[in-house]
């Protein structure tokens, strides 16, 4: 695979250009980097900036990789000669910010090149860059249908045919807008390439129309969906990463669809405890009790198995320890960290496999 990452005007200033917005790393380092890592996944990637509309437009028109990372900068607000060539090309096109534009100067809200791209993501430091490699990568390894569970435009699911389980997906994320499903995305291909039917949700999140009960409701139409779905699977396993864990659990237990196995990936499931000790997302699980989420999420029924790493910086392994204690449940400790468990090449995501073949 093949992949140009285009950077817009001004980004030829990384490094020193308003660093408390954009960081201190360098063009540079930053295209280094992408090459290096893009090897290591056994992708190539070319990389290209200009602060020139016309040559962006050339770039798009005429390149015959499989697929452009393109941070169109303030081209994006105002170009839609970028937009119609988006539009014109069969090559899909992926847009990355680096800062959360849907949060600052309401001039920077608006994307006319989002309207055409293929993906935008935002809000994710120069991470964004390599998600949006890896969302392109995942587009091509097995095909997708994109099926409509609800009203709004975030109820949604990528939905992969592979044979026997259906795996329902449910993404983490500090249940903020500007992190989606090509969170679990990888996850969703490797079960799909296993296997397996595979179908990744999005839902509502925090600055996007969700929060509490909404999102909350929107994971339980999902699954309430899963009958009209396209799939012959006889199983239905739930996989949740970090806070989609607390939305998992709590639409598990009220879904008229039988879950058969519930994995959790260093869940979030007691709000309670984050908050009382300031845990990465506190201000989030705030915001939801406020609103009415309870402070611990109810498993009901549903056989559930937890994985969570020592070194996990963003949801401490004790909270699954003594969760795990309380309910009797499986719990796989392990020595990796928060974003370990979402990739399909570690240990402990094939240990989850394994309990899938197992249960």
């Amino acid at each position: 695979m093949r992949f140009l990452v285009v950077n817009g005007p001004n980004l030829n200033l990384l490094g020193t250009r308003e660093p408390e917005v954009y960081g201190s790393t360098t063009l540079s380092e930053l295209e280094a980097g992408l090459v290096d890592w893009g090897e290591s996944q056994g992708i190539e990637v070319e990389c290209e900036q200009s602060n020139d509309e016309t040559t962006i437009v050339d770039l798009i028109q005429t390149y015959d990789g499989d697929g452009i990372v393109l941070n169109p900068a303030a081209f994006s607000h105002t170009s839609r000669a970028i937009a119609d060539a988006i539009q014109s090309v069969v090559t899909p096109v992926v847009e990355v910010h680096i800062s959360n534009i849907r949060a600052r100067e309401p001039w920077r809200r608006h994307s006319v090149v989002s309207e055409t791209a293929t993906r935008t993501i935002y809000g994710r430091g120069l991470q964004g860059y390599r998600a949006a490699v890896r969302h392109l990568a995942n587009r091509l390894a097995v095909d997708f249908e994109t099926v409509r569970y609800g009203p709004h435009q975030d109820n949604v699911g990528d939905l992969r045919h592979g044979g026997e389980d259906l795996v329902v997906l449910v993404h983490g994320g500090l249940w903020l807008q500007e992190h989606e499903r090509d969170g679990t995305e990888s996850l969703a291909v490797d079960v799909a390439k296993r296997g397996h039917d595979s179908w990744n949700l999005e839902y509502r999140r925090l600055g996007s129309g969700g929060g509490w009960p909404a999102s909350g409701h929107d994971v339980l139409t999902a699954l309430d969906s899963i009958s009209r779905l396209e799939t012959s699977a006889a199983r239905v396993v739930l996989v949740s990463h970090s806070a989609g864990s607390q939305l998992a659990a709590w639409a598990a237990s009220r879904s008229r669809t039988q879950i058969d196995l519930h994995i959790a990936l260093a869940p979030i499931l007691d709000l309670g405890a984050t908050i009382e000790n300031g845990d990465v997302g506190a201000d989030q699980a705030r915001a939801l009790v406020e609103a009415g989420a309870p402070e611990m999420t109810s498993l009901g029924e549903i056989p559930t198995v937890i994985v969570h790493g020592d070194t996990d910086q963003v949801v401490p392994v004790q909270r699954s320890v003594r969760l795990a204690d309380q309910l009797g449940l499986t719990h796989h400790r392990t020595g990796c960290g928060h974003f370990s468990l979402i990739d399909p090449a570690s240990d402990e995501w094939a240990w989850a496999v394994d309990r899938m073949r197992m249960s």
